[in-house]
């Protein structure tokens, strides 16, 4: 089914992620879902959050988790590595794992990246620069955060090929309880692929540290002695490198494409690079790269007038929740001067992402830089070339522009 169709006989109401048609715009579908049923039932039995206020309330005012109050994975291998990434623990487990990480994310430390970030979005625009065209995904939304994770983590940056792939493939083992049992597959190959390169990787630097993430974490102790165990260790690696620029790129096209349809904000951005912060809020805002978040209940809640047992898996539909006009008036306009501080793009509560500094920083750079540098910057094509990951990330996104 296609968001043009009538959900009336759909079981998913117009909303199934995995439908082509709602990637490519979900939020005509979202909208009427969410002014006609904003709590519901998906048929795989599980519940959809799609109001701002009810979002928000599950994110951080409810007793909910990722796990079940038995401690376990909703439709989920835990004997896979990834189940020990702290994104799949709840605290204290959870709260152990970030605080051993957590030092590398403060904002004082990414500040000190501030330059190296610029330098590599420069770099990235100086080798088009001449040519009055690029593909924004391949010469600067994804080289930008797959370089300074690399950097961070102590990854050898000219491996980026070899994962790239692995790394959006992996992320649909978030998604496996929806998903045919091949993409399942493929997800769990992808991330034996990684496990066995950063085995190969935590090898060398234990033999040789250096100043980097990964070695940080090999020697990670907190004051009460704790330590990461090796599979630990491994998944947070592996955890970090995905979650450390998939959802990146997806911001920067995103971002990107919002301004080019909306050439009006594009020129605010150009003559007043100061509303940058603004400009990567409201585009987080407007067009995320993740469309949902999952939560687990702890106890029965109630949204919106519907209770919701205990233990039930529920997403928090952020797509839908970034575009509630009770929360954001005018909500299908992209408005960079606009306050959208109060989006959801980043989640919320104990699992609140980690590295938004880190992500907002590099697309302020990127687009900000990218509107600065060029002009007269057009789309090449209107349609959408997704990539390879379950998140909203382009594959392609070619333009041609104006050296100034």
């Amino acid at each position: 089914m296609t968001n043009e169709q009538n959900p009336a006989d759909d079981p998913w109401k117009g909303c199934n992620p995995m439908d082509p048609g709602f990637r490519d715009d979900p939020y005509p579908s979202l909208k009427r879902l969410r002014e006609r049923e904003p709590v519901n039932l998906t048929p795989v039995g599980i519940w959809r959050l799609m109001r701002h206020a009810d979002v928000q309330k599950l994110l951080t005012d409810v007793k909910c988790g990722v796990r079940t109050t038995e401690g376990r994975l909703y439709g989920a291998d835990d004997e896979l590595s990834d189940g020990i990434f702290m994104l799949r623990q709840d605290p204290p487990n959870h709260s152990r794992l970030r605080k051993l990480v957590s030092h590398a994310f403060t904002p004082k430390a990414l500040n000190a990246w501030q330059q190296e970030i610029q330098r590599v979005v420069d770099e990235c625009l100086d080798r088009v620069a001449d040519a009055g065209e690029m593909d924004v995904i391949k010469d600067l939304a994804l080289p930008v955060p797959s370089t300074i994770i690399c950097e961070m983590l102590g990854v050898r940056v000219e491996d980026r090929d070899r994962f790239t792939q692995w790394t959006s493939q992996a992320t649909f083992g978030l998604a496996k309880a929806i998903l045919p049992k091949e993409v399942g597959d493929m997800a769990d190959a992808a991330g034996q692929q990684l496990n066995n390169y950063f085995e190969q990787l935590i090898a060398e630097r234990r033999a040789n540290p250096r100043e980097d993430l990964l070695s940080l974490m090999i020697k990670a102790e907190e004051e009460e002695g704790d330590k990461l165990s090796f599979d630990e260790l491994m998944a947070q690696s592996v955890g970090l490198l995905i979650a450390g620029f998939e959802t990146t790129i997806g911001l920067i096209g995103n971002g990107v494409r919002a301004l080019l349809k909306n050439p009006k904000e594009l020129e605010k951005l150009r003559k007043n690079p100061e509303l940058r912060q603004k400009a990567i809020q409201e585009c987080l805002r407007y067009d995320g790269p993740i469309v949902l978040t999952s939560r687990v209940l702890h106890e029965d809640a109630e949204f919106s007038g519907t209770m919701i047992p205990r233990n039930s898996m529920v997403w928090g539909m952020l797509a839908s929740a970034n575009r509630d006009p009770e929360a954001f008036p005018d909500p299908d306009r992209l408005h960079i001067e606009r306050d959208a501080t109060d989006h959801v793009a980043f989640g919320g509560g104990p699992h609140f992402c980690l590295g938004y500094r880190l992500a907002e920083l590099e697309a302020q750079a990127a687009i900000a830089t990218l509107a600065q540098r060029f002009k007269d910057i057009e789309l090449k094509s209107n349609v959408v070339e997704w990539g390879a990951s379950l998140f909203r990330v382009s594959g392609r996104l070619p333009i041609s522009f104006r050296n100034n």
